[in-house]
């Protein structure tokens, strides 16, 4: 299993999505914890127990802003909530990969490494790219102000952490077609590497 991650707004999204048009079975963290908090699950519960009703709208749903603003300006809030998904996440992962029949698979994991969670995967791989394309592209896709993702990218490990952790390296500061290379040529040696385990 490869981990894939990297800062926010570095490419993540894209570069999965590359790989999962090659043919390969991807899991997104994110997506599993939206997942988990939707109407009905008990992650949802378990945040309205530890968070009470204020983060949660009218209509039962997470709301996201609310949350947001509660973690990212108070560590032991967002440790709290990390409590409540991460082992959630890890389990799905786990049932996930269980299920497949594939030579490799990717786990896109954001926090791979600020939640300690390497020992899931076999291999780490880091989507890279300057903080100021972080910072453009965040505030292009999200609408959020540049102290907001600032505070977003504090929570995260740093850029220097990221690479020194890294098996394999995409470097996301240039163009679609660039990307389409690097995983391209990243798809072959995992199949390569799969093949002689």
């Amino acid at each position: 299993m490869i981990g894939l991650t990297g800062g926010i707004g570095s490419g993540k999204s894209t570069v999965s999505a590359i790989f999962e048009s090659l043919g390969t079975p991807v899991i997104d963290a994110d997506r599993l914890a939206r997942q988990l908090v939707a109407p009905g699950q008990s992650g949802l519960d378990e945040i309205r127990k530890a968070f009470g009703d204020g983060c949660i709208t009218s209509d039962g749903h997470l709301d996201r802003v609310c949350m947001r603003q509660k973690v990212f300006s108070n560590s032991k809030e967002k440790h709290k909530l990390e409590a409540i998904l991460h082992p959630k996440i890890r389990e799905s992962i786990r049932a996930w990969t269980a299920a497949l029949d594939s030579a490799y698979c990717i786990a896109v994991i954001p926090l791979l490494l600020e939640t300690r969670q390497t020992d899931l995967v076999d291999r780490v791989l880091v989507v890279d790219t300057s903080e100021n394309e972080q910072l453009k592209r965040v505030a292009a896709r999200d609408h959020l102000t540049h102290n907001v993702i600032h505070s977003i990218m504090d929570t995260q490990a740093d850029r220097e952490t990221r690479l020194a952790a890294a098996d394999d390296i995409i470097e996301n500061s240039s163009d679609v077609a660039s990307l389409e290379s690097q995983v391209r040529a990243l798809h072959g040696y995992y199949l390569e590497i799969s093949h002689d385990d």
